[in-house]
């Protein structure tokens, strides 16, 4: 007997009426509602996280009345929570580390823990450019006021430690009148003007920006209308390419057009910590007289257009991305500044980093003299004593840098050992070693509550180790290799654009304890062969392993080299074994 299933099977497609079959209609996707990014161009006026917020209840730049008439005469004590750890950054000002707490406490969670009653304090020094009255009042508030700690950034400021909130308005009183300021040294908005540190006398540049550093500073910082940023914003200004400017939101490089000659080549975009990307050239050139306009136009594009929503995507560098360089440049053209821009040449790329160590003749037939304290630290007292020597030869400028050294100039030649021989005890070299001018650190876990690592404070002790070390081979290294050493993901250190690069972490140390180590990345630079290099897959070392893990690349990369080449090259194409 046949089912009935079986009887309407069959091999053979039943025929069924046109009329009868059940009308397909096509499903349409179901539109992905995007998330707002928070950007204000676009109508999202509206706070969308606490930073916002905070900075819409109250402009940052506001809060240095309460500073000095209520917190400065109340204490640490009276100090409002969304002033201490948000708009105080707008002066120049974060909480420091508590001491006594390791890298095991770090986090959000412990806040309460790790916030000291004490202030970092930074200064910005535009352009790196001191006198030596300036100097001075650096000098004299350190040991007055900071317990002697005085730290060369990055940046080219100085940077305090164990500050009291009652001395700051007597410190801004003393800094205001040599013309320095900790207006926004820190915070949502643009910090300071990186600039060559021979500006105007280097044989090497094409042009002085100086001029417009000055009328950018002058125009525009601790403006409300540009102190609301969706997060910092890093500019870089130079007639050469001494201000490591692949990495900042936005810079102006030197460069000689065919037909309208001397001018500056655009950059945009760039920026390291946990997502890092070089800067990109807009294609355009500008005249020095219209580098002002233009980085208005920029920091306002980016004011406006930027992400607000997550923090870890409000820098430049994402929308940039998001966007592409010919979008962002039509807009900067068609919406903020109304006219187009001329397009130009790239600079050429140097072979290496232009850090200015050692003496150079200048223009005006005197000499610059670049200094290298390990690591930038040095101290109120090693600046008076610069003070001291730097007049005694008869000059009156002094120069910061961007890899935290420290640069006179105007040193006659008769005397020029004079200077160098009178900064030597300082710890500060006129003719450093390898080691001492190419070792970079962040502040670290001495102060910094976003730390896991000792750094600067370890660098101090490592630069003298590694010229021991490879005392033997130091004279075969014909090329820079770079350390830097930072002490959390957020590449204070730049780690990931060092020969060398260490970010710290806690590690395992075998035994389940949880202790301070790096993560390491190698063959990272800038100008040729910029790029961030190679990381080895959980290679990881401890904190008093690096002075032998050092020691072990460096030998192996003087070994296995082709003639002439450069780490970072070599790093790239070695063997992992070499590296590990």
């Amino acid at each position: 007997m046949t089912s009935s299933t079986d009887a309407t099977s069959s091999d053979t497609p039943q025929s069924v009426p046109d009329s009868a079959q059940p009308v397909r209609r096509e499903r349409t996707a179901r539109p992905v509602k995007r998330k707002s990014e928070g950007q204000w161009a676009l109508g999202y006026r509206e706070p969308l996280n606490a930073n916002e917020q905070s900075k819409k209840d109250d402009n940052p730049l506001n809060v240095r009345a309460r500073i000095e008439n209520i917190y400065a005469k109340g204490g640490f004590d009276s100090i409002d929570k969304s002033d201490l750890r948000g708009r105080m950054r707008w002066w120049g000002l974060y909480t420091q580390r508590e001491q006594g707490y390791d890298g095991t406490y770090t986090g959000d969670e412990n806040i309460d823990l790790l916030e000291a009653r004490y202030f970092m304090m930074r200064v910005r020094c535009d352009a790196g450019a001191l006198n030596l009255a300036q100097l001075r009042t650096l000098a004299g508030i350190s040991t007055e006021f900071g317990r002697d700690t005085a730290d060369l950034s990055d940046r080219e400021n100085v940077q305090y430690h164990w500050i009291e909130i009652e001395n700051v308005p007597e410190i801004w009183r003393r800094l205001e009148a040599v013309g320095l300021q900790t207006t926004e040294a820190c915070g949502d908005c643009p910090r300071v003007v990186l600039g060559s540190p021979l500006a105007g006398e280097s044989f090497g540049e094409i042009l002085d920006p100086t001029p417009a550093i000055d009328e950018i500073v002058k125009r525009y910082i601790g403006k409300k209308e540009y102190s609301n940023l969706p997060r910092k914003f890093k500019t870089a200004i130079s007639g050469q390419q001494d201000v490591v400017h692949e990495i900042n939101d936005i810079a102006f490089v030197g460069v000689e057009h065919p037909e309208h000659g001397l001018g500056l080549d655009l950059w945009v975009g760039g920026g390291l910590s946990t997502n890092p990307m070089l800067a990109q050239r807009l294609g355009a050139w500008v005249p020095l007289d219209e580098v002002p306009d233009v980085w208005e136009a920029v920091v306002s594009l980016y004011r406006d257009y930027g992400y607000r929503r997550l923090r870890t995507k409000a820098r430049l560098k994402f929308l940039v991305k998001d966007w592409g360089v010919e979008k962002f440049r039509q807009v900067l053209e068609d919406e903020y500044l109304k006219r187009k821009l001329i397009d130009g040449p790239a600079p050429v790329q140097p072979e290496r980093p232009i850090d200015h160590i050692g003496v150079q003749k200048l223009r005006n037939g005197l000499n610059a003299i670049g200094f290298s304290p390990i690591a930038g630290r040095v101290s109120g007292t090693i600046l008076t004593q610069v003070a001291d020597a730097v007049e005694a030869v008869g000059s009156d400028r002094v120069r910061f840098t961007p890899y935290q050294k420290l640069i006179v100039l105007d040193v006659p030649d008769d005397k020029v050992e004079q200077l160098i021989d009178a900064l030597e005890p300082l710890g500060l070299h006129g003719r450093p070693s390898i080691w001492r001018r190419n070792l970079l650190a962040c502040s670290g876990i001495e102060f910094c509550k976003l730390s896991f690592t000792e750094t600067r404070k370890r660098s101090q002790v490592l630069a003298p180790e590694l010229e021991q070390r490879l005392a033997d081979i130091n004279a075969q290294l014909d090329v820079p290799i770079t350390i830097n050493i930072n002490g959390c993901p957020n590449s204070c250190g730049r780690s990931q654009i060092a020969d060398i690069g260490f970010k710290g972490q806690l590690v395992d140390d075998g035994d389940g304890n949880q202790i301070e180590g790096f993560q390491v990345h190698l063959g990272g630079s800038l100008g040729l062969d910029s790029g961030f290099g190679r990381k080895l897959r959980q290679h990881k070392v401890t904190s008093e392993e690096l002075g032998d893990y050092i020691e072990r690349v460096v030998r192996n990369f003087v070994k296995n080299r082709n003639e002439g080449e450069r780490f970072a090259v070599w790093a790239v194409r070695a063997d992992e074994a070499d590296l590990r």
